[in-house]
C-alpha cells in the first residue's frame, strides 16, 4: 500500500491526515455494506412474495359442492337404494305430489294432523324393510315428535288414491283426500340417527341397517332445537344450519352417542 506524503506538512500532520482519511473510508465502507444488506433483504422479500403469489395462483379453486335437487326436502336413501323425500311445509307437500311423485311411487303419511307428504320412489317394488324405513321417517318428521308421542300410525297409498277434492270442497294446501284401502304401519316408533357421510349431514330412520354406522341417535328429550343443533355441529364437525334442516320441525330433542 502506497502513502503519499505532503512535504509541506510535518510527519505528525501527515499521520493525522491519513488517519482522518482512513476513518472516512471506513465510514463509507460501512454505509456501502448496510446498503448492500438492505438491497439483499429487499430482493429476498420480493422473491418470497413472488413465490407466495405463484403458489396461490397454482392452487385449484375450491369448488363448492353442488347440491342435489332433493336436498331442499327432507330425504334419505333406503337400504335398497330408493330415494325417500318428504316436504318441509305445505307448499313442498303439494309440489312433491304434483311434480315429483310418479305412478310407481308410494305416498306415506303419519295419521296425525301436521305431517309431511313422504314419497318413496319406486315404492311399489320396495321391500317390506324399505317401507318400514319410509314409515319411520314419515312418523319422526310429523307433529308426533312435538307432542312427545312414542309412536304414531302411518299409512301408505298410491298416487291414484290422492286427490285435492273431497266431499265438502277443495282440500287445503299440503293436504290430500285419500280414497281406497291403505297399507298401515301401526304404532311406528319415532327415532332418527344422524351423522355425516362424505361430508354431507345424513339422517336415517333407526330401523335402517345403515343407521348403526352414524354416531348419534335422536329421541324426544329436553333440548331445544337450536341447542341440539349446536351440540351436534360440534360433535360431528358440521354446520348447525345443515343439522337444523335434518331435524324434525318441532319439539325437543335428546342426543345419544352410540357406544
Amino acid at each position: 500500500m502506497k502513502l503519499t506524503l505532503d512535504w509541506r506538512k510535518s510527519a505528525r500532520e501527515n499521520l493525522e491526515s491519513h488517519y482522518a482519511q482512513s476513518k472516512e473510508l471506513a465510514k463509507k465502507a460501512e454505509g456501502a455494506r448496510k446498503a448492500m444488506e438492505e438491497t439483499r433483504r429487499e430482493i429476498e422479500e420480493a422473491r418470497a412474495q413472488k413465490e407466495k403469489a405463484d403458489k396461490e395462483a397454482s392452487k385449484a379453486p375450491e369448488m363448492k359442492r353442488k347440491k342435489e335437487w332433493y336436498e331442499k326436502y327432507r330425504w334419505f336413501f333406503t337400504s335398497g337404494g330408493r330415494l325417500v323425500v318428504a316436504g318441509r311445509d305445505a307448499k313442498q307437500n303439494d309440489l312433491l305430489v304434483a311434480k315429483v311423485m310418479m305412478d310407481e311411487d308410494l305416498f306415506f303419511h303419519a295419521d296425525i294432523q301436521g305431517a309431511p307428504a313422504t314419497i318413496l320412489q319406486d315404492g311399489k317394488k320396495a321391500s317390506a324393510q324399505e317401507k318400514r324405513e319410509a314409515a319411520q321417517f314419515a312418523a319422526s318428521h310429523s307433529s308426533a315428535w312435538k307432542t312427545g308421542a312414542a309412536g304414531v300410525d302411518v299409512y301408505a297409498v298410491e298416487k291414484s288414491q290422492l286427490s285435492k277434492h273431497a266431499q265438502g270442497g277443495y282440500v287445503g294446501a299440503g293436504g290430500f283426500a285419500i280414497a281406497g284401502e291403505r297399507e298401515w304401519f301401526r304404532a311406528t316408533q319415532l327415532g332418527l340417527a344422524i351423522g355425516t357421510k362424505e361430508g354431507v349431514v345424513a339422517s336415517l330412520p333407526l330401523v335402517h341397517p345403515e343407521a348403526a354406522k352414524l354416531p348419534y341417535t335422536l329421541f324426544i328429550g329436553t333440548k331445544e332445537k337450536g341447542a341440539a343443533a349446536k351440540e351436534l355441529a360440534k360433535a360431528i364437525s358440521a354446520s348447525a344450519d345443515e343439522i337444523i334442516l335434518a331435524l324434525p320441525s318441532g319439539g325437543r330433542f335428546g342426543i345419544k352417542r352410540r357406544v
